[in-house]
């Protein structure tokens, strides 16, 4: 499913759909983390999910920065990201890798719009830049190690 994060008017409503994908993210790789089979992919995508939680940080200190109300869980959404995981485990760690890939596109496409933003000053374009790159990262990771599987 495309995402269509990145596309808001608004800096506040940016950083508040942002912070949803991120929570979304996070659940996946929580869910993604507990089924794959391979103990060293698991690590990896542990680590993965370290960059998610530091994304989250940084923009609920940007909602506070903006003097709005960081959203505290995931929206509708995580269903749809938790739910390709689940049914990818019936498959094995390649399918779960690549179901994960398809989450990355959504977060790297939600980044490139963001680092795009008219209303995203320098600080923030420079965490949107760092943002895309560690999802390009876990993206390049996702496929290349499915691919080799």
């Amino acid at each position: 499913m495309a995402t269509t994060v990145g596309n808001e008017s608004d800096i506040k409503n940016l950083v508040t759909d942002l912070i949803y994908l991120e929570r979304d993210a996070i659940a996946a790789y929580e869910s993604t983390i507990d089924k794959l089979g391979d103990a060293t992919f698991s690590r990896q995508v542990s680590e993965f999910r370290q960059d998610h939680l530091q994304h989250l940080d940084t923009l609920k200190e940007m909602a506070r920065e903006l003097g709005i109300e960081a959203p505290e869980q995931g929206d509708a959404k995580q269903y749809l990201t938790t739910g390709k995981i689940a049914l990818a485990d019936l498959a094995g760690d390649k399918q779960i890798l690549k179901a994960m890939k398809t989450n990355e596109d959504d977060t790297v496409t939600a980044y490139e719009r963001a680092s795009m933003h008219p209303d995203a000053v320098p600080k923030s374009k420079a965490f949107f830049d760092k943002a895309l790159g560690d999802e390009r990262r876990h993206r390049e990771w996702m496929q290349s190690t499915a691919q080799s599987l």
